[in-house]
């Protein structure tokens, strides 16, 4: 276990979480791709120590992979993956706990889907039908987990409040909960830079953004952006804290990953002309935000300039009715907070791709529907995308478990506590102090290393 966790906390996998964890805002492909499994891949071995049977095959167009232990307790977990990409090449991930369920006695199950691209809908409509392979090659499980990462945080989620009759309990971690939000701050990021830079490239941005625009940018934002900012630059700064979840430990770590060792992956999100996959137009929507460079709720004479310059955009009608509904809409956006089972979430805060304000914004949808009671929530000290170690991952699970068969709920954040996530400790609670971090095992990322836990 530790030698995985180790492996997955190397730079090199959080480049991949980076580039493959959301996409960035690109045009839908048409005509549908012929997607396809290389059923080659599909065969794996058991775990050492771990005796298991291994099951694996094509359902409706999606791979998959199956793991019931010797042992086996009579309970499964299912697992959703994050975004692949817009690759032909549909394949499957283990599930990250994997060598701990089997060693509970826990059986897994892992979907392909039988669609890449952001298709958090075409994620759930698999992996819910997954559930019903497993019942007809293994049995009928006496209670079943749904946990997923990233996009696979979206499709727990969806999964939750859509078939809340076929689970018993939900752990989405790092995931995209709110939705339309998400591609909504990729936008603000974006315009909020041009503004303040005066650059003033409009969206949707041209081919030479990155090469042209981005560098003239950062250039007028500061002699050395993210580190040294001018006025303007700590502006855009103040701004993408607010935006990305409020003033809270790790942010300032994850403002210089995301933006200097990640390179320009923030603005690279700003890159397509505001369509995802299957939307009937431009999803994007800023045109109600007022921004601020501060907590203050005044409105300061730099905020009222700047909330009546910034490029305003306005969704297309209609463009966001598809994304995550697997049969028909039950609401205005795919997760509205219908959510009838035990949840529990983790998140990192100084996360800049999908930020900590997914967290917040579900908790108020879940508040907003009276269903407060069924969701806990969880944050922990890093700067990574889904750079959990294991034992954050087991414990969360296990307290999930608790929750749901002896009826003892979890301890959990008050991300909506706004004095609450700005304190030091914010994180603390239920952070791994033990296990490596990559600002412990890469040299280079040392000067990342946040303040110890009080």
């Amino acid at each position: 276990m530790k030698k995985m966790l180790r492996k997955a906390l190397a730079v090199a996998a959080l480049t991949l979480l980076a580039t493959h964890g959301v996409p960035a805002l690109a045009t839908a492909p048409a005509p549908t791709p012929a997607y396809f499994v290389d059923e080659s891949k599909l065969p794996f071995a058991a775990l050492p120590g771990l005796p298991a049977r291994q099951l694996w095959g094509v359902h409706e167009g999606a791979g998959y992979r199956i793991e019931v232990p010797e042992q086996w307790n009579g309970k499964l977990v299912m697992w959703a993956h994050g975004f692949r990409g817009t690759g032909l090449e549909l394949t499957v991930d283990d599930h990250p706990l994997r060598p701990f369920l089997l060693s509970q006695g826990y059986a897994w199950a892992a979907s392909s889907y039988a669609k890449n691209d952001y298709t958090p809908a075409q994620g759930a409509r698999d992996t819910h039908a997954l559930t019903w392979v497993f019942r007809h090659r293994v049995g009928h499980p006496s209670r079943t987990y749904i946990s997923g990462a990233s996009m696979g945080g979206h499709v727990t989620t969806i999964i939750a409040e859509q078939f809340p009759w076929a689970y018993d309990g939900a752990m989405p971690v790092c995931g995209v909960q709110a939705d339309y939000e998400l591609f909504d701050y990729f936008l603000d990021f974006n315009v909020a830079a041009q503004a303040l830079s005066g650059v003033g490239k409009t969206f949707p941005y041209g081919a030479d953004y990155l090469t042209t625009t981005v560098p003239a940018t950062k250039a007028a934002l500061g002699p050395q952006f993210p580190f040294a900012l001018n006025a303007n630059g700590q502006n855009l700064k103040n701004l993408v804290q607010l935006r990305s979840g409020g003033v809270r430990p790790l942010f300032e770590q994850g403002w210089q990953f995301w933006n200097a060792v990640a390179g320009d992956f923030l603005f690279g999100l700003g890159v397509g002309n505001g369509t995802v996959a299957g939307s009937r137009g431009n999803v994007l929507r800023n045109a109600d935000v007022v921004y601020q460079f501060d907590t203050l709720p005044a409105q300061s004479a730099a905020e009222t300039v700047f909330n009546s310059s910034v490029q305003r955009i306005r969704d297309d009608p209609g463009a966001r009715l598809r994304l995550g509904f697997v049969y028909r809409p039950v609401d205005l956006v795919p997760t509205p907070g219908l959510l009838f089972m035990p949840m529990l979430t983790l998140h990192t805060l100084g996360d800049l791709f999908v930020p900590f304000h997914m967290q917040q914004e579900y908790a108020r949808r879940v508040k907003a529907k009276g269903l407060k009671h069924n969701l806990v929530q969880r944050a922990t000290r890093d700067y990574g995308h889904c750079s959990f170690t294991g034992p954050e991952l087991a414990q969360t699970f296990t307290d999930l478990v608790k929750w749901v068969e002896q009826g003892i709920r979890p301890k959990g954040d008050d991300v909506l506590d706004a004095a609450a996530v700005a304190r030091p400790d914010f994180g603390c609670q239920f952070t791994d102090k033990v296990s490596p971090r990559q600002w412990d095992t890469v040299p280079a990322l040392a000067f990342l290393k946040p303040p110890a836990c009080p």
